[in-house]
Order: C-alpha cells, then sequence, then structure tokens
C-alpha cells in the first residue's frame, strides 16, 4: 500500500495538453486544442479498464468502439511524453476520430520511467493487446488485423513493437518517435537514460535493442511515419524505410509542415494528421478480407 502511494505521489505531470499548449502559442499563435467529442454518435467509450492486475498499481486502458455486426480491425494508441510523462486521456480525440473511421480504438496506460525501467512499459503494452484479444467477442475486433499507433515516445514504442513482435502486429503508425536511439541525428540523452537505466556509454546495447531500427527485418509491417519538420525526431527513418524497400515492405511519409512536434494535439494539423492515418490504415487494414 505504501509503494502505490508512493509511485502516486511520484508521478511526472510535466506533459500534459494545455502545458504543450502554453509552450507551442508563443511560436503558433493559431493553435487550439482539439478537444474530445462529447456529442451523442454510434461510439461506445469505456475509460478505465484493467488489464493488469498484477502489480501495486493497476494498468488501465480506455476503449473506442463501434458497434457493428462485423468484426473489425483493433488500433492501439500509445501516448507519449518522454517516457516519464503524460497519459492516456491525451489521446481521446484521435481515437474518436480513428473509431468513426470503423476501427475500434485502444488508449493504453503503461509504466513511465520513474516507475519502471525499460522493457517493462513494452511488456505492458503487450500485455494490453493480448488482453483485447482475448475480450476480441466482447470489442467485436478482428484479431488478425491489429495496428498500433504512438505519438513521440510512444511512436518509438509502437514502432519497437512492431519490429520486434511482427507476428502480433499489421500496420504501424509512428508520429514523430525516433527509430533509433544512438544515431547521427539523434538527440537523445536525460530522458532516454532514464528510461533506458543507463547512458549509451554504460549500456550501448540495451540503447540498440530497444531501437526499432535494429529489428527492421523482412517480416516488418507497413509503417506510415507522420512528421513534423524537427529532424531529432526522424532519428533513424530514413535508414529504416531503405531497409523496408530492400524488403519490398510498403511505407508512407507524410510531412506536417510548419507545425510543432506535437501537432497530434492541436489544430490546425489535426484534421489532416487523422485523414492520412485513417487512409494508411484502410489501405492495410482494410484492403483485404
Amino acid at each position: 500500500m505504501f509503494l502505490f502511494a508512493q509511485q502516486m505521489f511520484q508521478k511526472d505531470t510535466s506533459y500534459t495538453i494545455n502545458s504543450e499548449y502554453i509552450k507551442q502559442k508563443i511560436k503558433y499563435p493559431q493553435i487550439t486544442i482539439v478537444k474530445p467529442d462529447t456529442t451523442k454518435n454510434t461510439i461506445s467509450v469505456t475509460h478505465n479498464i484493467i488489464y493488469n492486475k498484477k502489480n501495486n498499481k493497476p494498468l488501465h486502458l480506455d476503449a473506442y468502439y463501434l458497434k457493428s455486426k462485423d468484426k473489425l480491425p483493433a488500433v492501439f494508441l500509445i501516448h507519449g511524453g518522454g517516457w516519464k510523462s503524460g497519459n492516456k486521456s491525451m489521446l481521446q480525440p484521435l481515437a474518436q476520430s480513428i473509431s468513426k473511421k470503423g476501427y475500434q480504438c485502444f488508449s493504453i496506460e503503461y509504466s513511465l520511467s520513474n516507475e519502471a525501467k525499460y522493457p517493462q512499459s513494452i511488456s505492458d503494452i503487450l500485455e494490453a493487446i493480448t488482453f483485447v484479444k482475448m475480450e476480441a467477442e466482447k470489442f467485436n475486433i478482428d484479431t488478425l488485423k491489429i495496428g498500433i499507433l504512438g505519438c513521440s515516445s510512444g511512436g518509438q514504442m509502437a514502432s519497437l513493437i512492431g519490429t520486434k513482435y511482427p507476428k502480433n502486429i499489421k500496420a504501424i503508425v509512428n508520429l514523430d518517435g525516433i527509430l533509433a536511439f544512438h544515431h547521427p541525428e539523434s538527440k537523445e540523452g536525460k530522458l532516454a537514460s532514464e528510461w533506458l537505466g543507463g547512458t549509451y556509454e554504460e549500456k550501448p546495447e540495451i540503447w540498440q535493442e530497444a531501437s526499432a531500427l535494429s529489428h527492421v527485418n523482412e517480416n516488418t509491417p507497413p509503417i506510415l511515419f507522420v512528421n513534423s519538420q524537427f529532424e531529432r525526431f526522424h532519428a533513424g527513418r530514413d535508414d529504416m524505410i531503405q531497409i523496408l524497400n530492400q524488403y519490398h515492405i510498403y511505407s508512407e511519409l507524410k510531412p506536417i509542415e510548419n507545425s510543432p512536434h506535437t501537432f497530434w494535439l492541436f489544430h490546425p494539423w489535426f484534421n489532416e494528421t487523422t485523414i492520412c492515418i485513417t487512409q494508411f490504415l484502410d489501405k492495410i487494414l482494410k484492403s483485404t478480407p
């Protein structure tokens, strides 16, 4: 009980939609926060479903799903925050927007870096995917059509899971998440070290192990890269695309011009972002029976 209270007390809240809005509005005065859809529609929403009861801190996911007579593809969403902050509710508007296009969406809570080091958060996300697949009838999902989407550090984790465990994933969507921790384009330092349990000099093998670029092969699923203009968040991307091309694996690159790193949280970039995501998912997850 004491450990759980201590974990709650230490929760990092430095990355929120409001804090990011205040930060980005200085350079982008036209931005507005994307609000969750509160209108009555066909999407059912269930918040805080416990998928892991093993630890002192239960882990939850939010489900956004359509009522349909047909089984629908599932998309798992992973929030960003430098592996140490942020929360699953930040992706509610994105999950709602994707769900409306015919997907059952699940936004996942996972262990942050001040709670557990890599690879615990990866294990958490895999467990959430397994949990939802076991509840496939309840959520009406097609377990053979699963996509994973992540934003920033969440994009890094989504890409790692998709490349390292390709049997579970059929499509990857990476929103400004790095593909390699130690790379000429990478500027990862303190936050990565906190998550990976040490600096590159201390744990080079872990930094490589946690990089999606290290795991790309002929089994890697198709991937969509949606990127701001900031190169540090593309680290390893072009190398990955080159390898994907060698294996004739489909990929797309969508630049979001003149945007902040966290473009998926704000107008005027949100609609453009969701359109390219759903078009990609339609092509990969709905093109085959």
